[in-house]
């Protein structure tokens, strides 16, 4: 026969187990500014954005089951106190604290915690271009360090950074809006720089990684 005490030690034992099992599967992402100039993070949904100077780190709490997500930096910004203003890449509808996606071109970092098989799917994409390196590591180290902005094609060429060819050309060929598009010398142009890198939006096979869901990741800027 149940007792009174064992009827209220089972919701709490409960609770315990869930906020356990939700505490191991959110992340800690701790990102970094190794470039000798300021660069103005930005990281959505989770974290926002803020200023980081050179060697300057910021750390977010991303919740377990985040997905869409995605962290970039952001360069030659200039905003008011009330967080108003604008940057010359990644730029996020004028805001310091970015509650969308950035402007192109922009190296990105992105994620999926806790999806099927409670595994963690994350990448570097250069599929909205690219603006500076980066390394995003967790239980595996992804890097795009090459020099794309100085070698980049003449068409792709932006100010701050090199766009990706669906920015400039709109066509399907490149951004894929039918779901069926193959690599072409633009895209080959990235991922001969950045193999592990999103070159194109259907590059899955060789740049789209997993890490146990709870892992903990790391974001640098112009990694050493």
């Amino acid at each position: 026969m149940k007792t009174q005490t064992s009827l209220i030690f089972f919701p709490i034992l409960l609770f315990s187990l869930l906020t356990f099992t939700a505490t191991i599967q959110a992340a800690t992402f701790d990102i970094l500014n190794q470039c000798g100039f300021p660069v103005w993070a930005a990281a959505v949904p989770a974290g926002g954005g803020r200023r980081l100077g050179p060697n300057e780190s910021w750390r977010i709490n991303v919740p377990a089951g985040t997905a869409g997500a995605r962290i970039w930096g952001r360069t030659n910004c200039n905003f008011d106190g009330n967080g108003r203003g604008r940057c010359q890449t990644g730029d996020c509808n004028g805001q310091l604290v970015c509650t969308g996606y950035g402007q192109a071109p922009n190296t990105l970092a992105e994620f999926a915690l806790n999806q099927f098989n409670n595994l963690d799917f994350v990448d570097i994409s250069l599929v909205d271009g690219f603006n500076l390196p980066m390394d995003f590591s967790g239980c595996r180290g992804i890097r795009c360090t090459a020099d794309i902005n100085g070698q980049c094609p003449g068409k792709l060429r932006a100010p701050g950074g090199c766009n990706n060819p669906c920015t400039v050309f709109k066509t399907d060929e490149f951004c894929c809006n039918s779901g069926n598009c193959s690599p072409t010398g633009f895209s080959r142009f990235f991922k001969e720089r950045c193999p592990d890198a999103y070159s194109y939006p259907k590059d899955d096979r060789t740049s789209l990684f997993t890490c146990p869901g709870g892992t903990n990741y790391r974001v640098v800027f112009c990694p050493r």
